[in-house]
């Protein structure tokens, strides 16, 4: 097998990034799709106490261990394998290594902050960020958080005002003009996977070309 082809999936908070992905890789063949999510690589907060934890702001750069990441993403590049950081986002601290990510023909890797990063950005093949409104990423949220996460409404509610639309705006929505591509994420995330996944397929042949020529 050549270098993976490496698709960035990237937006807000509730964008439907981790749908997509599931999507896309249906859509492109799972046995020829591995997935790495940039929320795992969360730093481990073990050390504080369990309020402080939760007090953080996790939607800033620096809540994220961004160079074991990026480590872990150039080994997939170079055909290896890796074992990402299990993440418990209820205790919001660590909790042992999660199942082997094997390289595949197609690594499809996600992340808020994904494009934010240099480093992770320049070993991206193809870039595509999810544009969605504040009020349908925050109803996604509370449905997620209430459902998943054993918070309340009032919590996710307070926390999104907060913290997480001022990062929004501050790190995420920048990094949409550093994607190749923008794709709208209201509506039924097959449909926005038959657009995606038809990107990829194009691109991947284009590499190759290249590579022959």
């Amino acid at each position: 097998m050549s270098t993976p082809f490496v698709v960035g999936v990237a937006g807000g908070s509730g964008a439907g990034k981790t749908a997509l992905c599931r999507a896309l890789a249906g859509a492109l063949g799972p046995h020829r799709v591995s997935m790495l999510c940039h929320d795992a690589y969360y730093r481990n907060r073990s050390e504080l106490p369990a309020a402080e934890r939760a007090a953080l702001n996790y939607d800033v750069p620096d809540a994220l261990d961004t160079p074991l990441f990026v480590e872990h993403l150039r080994a997939l590049r170079a055909l290896g394998s890796v074992r990402p950081p299990r993440y418990c986002f209820v205790t919001h601290r660590r909790i042992g290594d999660d199942g082997l990510v094997e390289a595949r023909p197609v690594v499809l890797v996600e992340g808020i902050l994904l494009l934010h990063e240099p480093q992770a950005r320049a070993l991206l093949d193809l870039a595509f960020f999810l544009d969605v409104p504040d009020e349908v990423r925050l109803a996604r949220r509370i449905a997620r958080d209430t459902a998943e996460r054993g918070r309340t409404r009032r919590s996710v509610l307070s926390q999104f005002e907060a913290t997480v639309r001022g990062a929004h705006a501050a790190y995420v929505e920048p990094t949409k003009a550093l994607a190749d591509l923008v794709l709208y994420n209201v509506g039924r995330v097959d449909r926005v996977a038959e657009v995606a996944a038809a990107v990829v397929v194009e691109q991947m042949a284009r590499r190759r070309l290249a590579e022959v020529a």
